[in-house]
């Protein structure tokens, strides 16, 4: 496993990022590769299929001048910003025969995400609704996948110190839930868990083995001109400042 050791500037650039590294992966790189990356603007992101309407408080986001973006994977919308920390993984499908399906994907990353977080937490952590990590009802990290022919990308957030209230201002109820849910706001079904950035980082390179930073050949400035174009494209980006 390569680390992938930048970060842009953008929200929406270090979405576009993720996807042109699965794209490179799958056209024939075939380099396992992780990425960290911290928005330091509040933004709404939202799942590939979400509707925004059915999602997002559209008028509090005007107000409070937070952008919507998209996403190329599924799951459910989440608010991005300070304290949170955003983890990427692009692998290639041979990297391990579990990476053959949805559901092979989802068990194998998702375990070693959850026995990672509960070395670094000194306490019990559970994978809830498929794609969840979870300390004791609480939920502190969702993760979503996107494939290719092969390769595929898996990545995800994780509330450190992060504004929860924020949540509530700018997000509607989801329009799907996971029944361990039980129709909670967000605030009252999400946790800060207080770990240092870095110390994440470095817990979850052990976890995959990182060897050494990436030094591929990757076309940086397709990154800058794929967000040009997406930010006149309505369907990527959903709601300006």
């Amino acid at each position: 496993m390569y680390l992938v050791d930048i970060q842009l500037d953008d929200p929406l650039e270090n979405l576009v990022c993720d996807e042109l590294l699965l794209n490179h992966c799958d056209e024939g790189e075939g380099t396992p590769l992780i990425r960290f990356w911290e928005s330091t603007e509040t933004c709404v992101v939202l799942g590939y299929g979400n509707r925004m309407e059915s999602e997002v408080y559209v008028d509090q986001c005007r107000a409070e001048a937070v952008p919507v973006y998209r996403r190329c994977t599924g799951g459910g919308t989440v608010l991005l910003g300070p304290g949170s920390l955003s983890y990427s993984l692009v692998l290639p499908l041979s990297f391990h025969s579990s990476l053959n399906s949805v559901c092979g994907v989802n068990e194998f990353i998702m375990e070693r995400q959850r026995a990672t977080l509960e070395r670094l937490l000194k306490g019990p952590v559970r994978i809830c609704g498929c794609t969840d990590l979870v300390q004791g009802s609480l939920k502190f990290s969702g993760n979503a996948q996107r494939r290719r022919r092969s390769a595929l990308l898996f990545h995800g957030t994780f509330l450190l110190d992060y504004d929860l209230s924020a949540m509530d201002r700018l997000l509607r109820s989801p329009s799907r839930q996971p029944a361990y849910r039980e129709q909670r706001g967000h605030s009252a079904f999400t946790k800060n868990i207080g770990l240092d950035p870095q110390s994440l980082r470095e817990g979850l390179c052990d976890t995959w083995e990182v060897s050494r930073t990436w030094e591929g050949v990757f076309r940086w400035n397709d990154v800058a001109e794929e967000s040009r174009v997406r930010r006149g494209n309505e369907k990527w980006l959903c709601l300006s400042r």
